[in-house]
């Protein structure tokens, strides 16, 4: 699989790891999307991902914008600090294309990391 793989330990999976993200987070906001980062102690960042059905009403566009997420993350792993993320979405994150989320990805994972990095 290389350096670009998706493992377990780069991803949130319990509740106790999204509250230690949402108790002290450093955001990065756009209309479609809000990154939550903090700094974690692992060596390594981590990827978590709340698509409300009350947002994004279809499943597929939910999947669809969960695997353009994953997929923009597992290119951006290498540069991003040891942070801990939460990506929360936006209603008409499912009118973007999907060029259009890995442009609006790409903007905030440089905005979170460097907002990390200064604290």
């Amino acid at each position: 699989m290389g350096e670009n793989q998706f493992s377990r330990e780069l991803r949130l999976l319990t509740p106790s790891h999204f509250k230690f993200v949402f108790d002290n987070a450093t955001p990065a906001v756009s209309p479609t999307f809000t990154v939550l980062g903090r700094v974690n102690q692992l060596g390594h960042p981590r990827i978590g991902i709340t698509l409300a059905k009350k947002r994004i009403r279809k499943a597929n566009q939910r999947n669809r914008i969960k695997r353009l997420i994953r997929e923009s993350f597992r290119h951006r792993t290498q540069q991003l600090p040891n942070i801990d993320i939460v990506v929360v979405g936006k209603t008409g994150a499912d009118n973007l294309t999907n060029d259009e989320i890995y442009a609006v990805l790409d903007k905030l994972w440089k905005k979170l990391a460097k907002r990390c990095n200064s604290h």
